[in-house]
């Protein structure tokens, strides 16, 4: 099932919000007028092919590079502004690729990053403990497996007790179970008023498990709404598996045959149905007289993959 976003009240002032930024070089535009806005508390995803400009954004965001045109504002401060660099540090980064320090420990390596942010030492134990690293804490950095490196990128990133945290394919080498602690974390991060904004190439992880997210294509907005919202943007058609004996396939696809639109395959155990979203009800009302010999249906929406890739067709 598809998590139902939050609410997003738009008179509240946004956590981040970016109107008109571009940013070029030379001729490549690779942020080209876009407008945001990520509510309080809100899990945001980003996503779109290589190039389409969601690091640079990131790196817009954070003030690491400067906006040709537009702006940027986040925690209600203008970024490159007066006000940003108070606001930067309570920003948390998770690049998408970490470089860190292999002669140090993983410790010694979140006491680096809490000195350059102002952050307090203490909370360094407690990390390493939420990361999964509590064993490994006095280990050199150099004996970290990949996602090990990872883990400790997202504690550097926890640092400080960030409100806003960008994190650029963050499960990139963790395990299935370590990715499911990742995102029960992000889930106790956000629980708190937390907002977070995520890339990942694995649209299936994001499918379930942002409120709303952005489509970039070639430094533009493609799409953006909650994963349904964009479904039903995509118009594209839903799968309905029908659990059906042999001999009782004929009878379904007569009861089907008055509808327009609908395309049909028999198989062993059934019958595949697609059809328009705006059908699903009248095929499972012509379907009800068929009563217990229909013995199961299941219905399936587009994944977020199959979505994507329709919207930028379009």
């Amino acid at each position: 099932m598809t998590r139902n976003p939050p609410p997003i009240d738009l008179s509240e002032p946004p956590a981040i919000e970016v109107q008109g930024a571009h940013k070029h070089y030379g001729a490549l535009h690779a942020v080209d007028g876009i407008d945001l806005r990520v509510a309080r508390g809100e899990i945001f995803g980003l996503i779109g092919h290589n190039g389409a400009g969601k690091s640079t954004l990131f790196k817009m965001i954070l003030g690491l590079v400067p906006a040709t045109s537009g702006e940027i504002r986040v925690g209600g401060a203008t970024v490159q502004g007066r006000d940003f660099r108070a606001a930067r540090r309570h920003l948390g980064y998770l690049p998408e690729n970490v470089v860190l320090y292999d002669n140090l420990n993983g410790l010694e390596t979140l006491h680096f990053f809490a000195r350059l942010k102002g952050s307090p030492l203490a909370q360094c134990p407690a990390l390493l403990e939420r990361v999964g690293l509590a064993g490994a804490g006095k280990r050199a950095v150099r004996e970290y497996s990949k996602g090990m490196r990872q883990r400790l990128g997202f504690a550097q990133a926890l640092l400080g007790e960030p409100q806003v945290l960008l994190l650029d394919e963050p499960t990139n080498g963790l395990d299935p179970q370590a990715i499911r602690d990742f995102y029960a974390t992000l889930r106790e991060l956000q629980a708190v008023g937390v907002t977070i904004v995520i890339t990942s190439h694995i649209l299936a992880e994001l499918q379930e498990r942002v409120d709303r997210l952005a489509i970039l294509a070639s430094g533009k907005l493609q799409a953006l709404g909650s994963v349904q919202a964009l479904r039903e943007q995509a118009h594209m058609p839903l799968t309905i598996e029908l659990a059906l004996n042999d001999a009782d396939v004929p009878a379904a696809v007569l009861a089907l045959a008055p509808l327009q639109g609908l395309t049909s395959t028999a198989h062993a155990g059934g019958l595949t149905v697609i059809c328009p979203r705006d059908a699903k009800m009248a095929v499972l009302g012509a379907l009800a007289p068929l009563g217990t010999r229909l013995r199961d249906v299941n219905i399936y929406e587009p994944s977020l993959e199959d979505v994507y890739f329709d919207l930028r067709k379009g």
